[in-house]
């Protein structure tokens, strides 16, 4: 039993926005960045994706070579940033990211959704994954990777990063009782 968690391709988004739950269309690249992740996967059993475009668009290719289904999950959409979604970071206000930054797990100076949020229905999809006995795939986004790494060891991992098309392959994923 496993679980690969692979971040969808480049979106076709200006760099150092804050763009979450924005449903996004990838870059012209997308065709090359497809056949490097699907060279790349191991063998998989089965497709679990984020609704959202840019994961869909990537698992569809997946799930068109290897011949799987796949299957949609809301709970694998991006973190809602609430009034940030597609403002560049640099415009967002400082006092809104220092409040964010002094209870990051809590708060929501956006008005969207906190990481606490984030973390709980990761670990909600997460472990029925787990149940299924198969070598899941789960395309989604970098936000839901670092809460998957948070509910296995610990709120450090949100400063974790995976490429756009990167993955990481979990053999034994089972939270931890200490994680957060």
């Amino acid at each position: 039993m496993a679980l690969t968690l692979l971040r969808h391709t480049t979106p076709d988004v200006a760099p150092g926005t804050c763009y979450g739950r924005s449903d996004l269309t990838l870059a012209t690249s997308f065709p090359d960045e497809a056949e490097i992740v699907l060279s790349r996967l191991p063998p998989i059993d089965r497709i679990v994706t984020s609704p959202l475009s840019r994961c869909l668009q990537l698992a569809e290719f997946v799930g068109t070579r290897s011949g799987l289904e796949v299957v949609q999950d809301n709970r694998l959409v991006e973190m809602d940033f609430g009034r940030w979604e597609m403002q560049a970071w640099d415009k967002v206000p400082r006092p809104e990211l220092d409040a964010w930054a002094s209870d990051f797990l809590h708060a929501r100076p956006h008005e969207g959704e906190s990481v606490a949020m984030l973390t709980a229905r990761t670990q909600e999809a997460i472990t029925e994954f787990n149940q299924s006995g198969s070598h899941t795939l789960v395309v989604t986004h970098a936000g839901v990777i670092k809460a998957v790494f948070a509910a296995l060891g610990g709120q450090h991992h949100y400063r974790s990063s995976v490429a756009f098309g990167g993955h990481i392959t979990l053999l034994e994923h089972a939270r931890r009782p200490d994680a957060t």
